[in-house]
């Protein structure tokens, strides 16, 4: 390497150190787009994990629900059917206890459950993308078997 010797006119660019300490709009520029396809990867794969985690309560809800029958018809052998009222409140309260929003329906002898939670992104919120949605929805229909045979 040669001494520093001040340049004088246009000579300056012919130094051999005169980028020294400097970053190229490429290596920038490819910097950000590494750092937003990790980004992508984090939050989107923490979305995914969010949605299975809404489809997987909303299912357990269902569940749940339709195991509210009415009892006094199921006693008498007249049929299963669920307790509206209780079913309802079943679901409403494992999606309250699971941390999630959701609503809760009987529909032609089914319960529908869907479900809904946001996921606050880790590195997408730099480019201003804060949340991203995540939602589930499930039904149960209640079945007499018996002996593993519906009746």
């Amino acid at each position: 390497m040669r001494p520093f010797r001040p340049l004088s006119g246009t000579a300056w660019f012919l130094r051999e150190d005169v980028e020294r300490g400097s970053m190229s709009a490429w290596a920038a520029v490819t910097t950000f787009a590494m750092l937003l396809f990790v980004g992508i990867g984090v939050d989107f794969g923490g979305q995914l994990h969010a949605i299975q985690n809404t489809r997987a309560v909303a299912a357990e809800a269902a569940r749940i629900g339709g195991q509210q029958l009415n009892a006094p018809v199921a006693i008498r052998g007249q049929g299963t059917e669920a307790s509206p009222a209780a079913a309802r409140a079943a679901a409403a309260a494992y999606i309250e206890g699971a941390g999630l929003t959701g609503s809760t329906a009987i529909v032609e002898g089914r319960i529908v459950v869907d479900t809904s939670a946001t996921y606050q992104t880790k590195i997408l919120s730099l480019v201003g993308i804060d949340s991203l949605p995540a939602s589930g929805h499930a039904t149960a229909r209640i079945a007499r078997a018996v002996e593993g045979v519906e009746q």
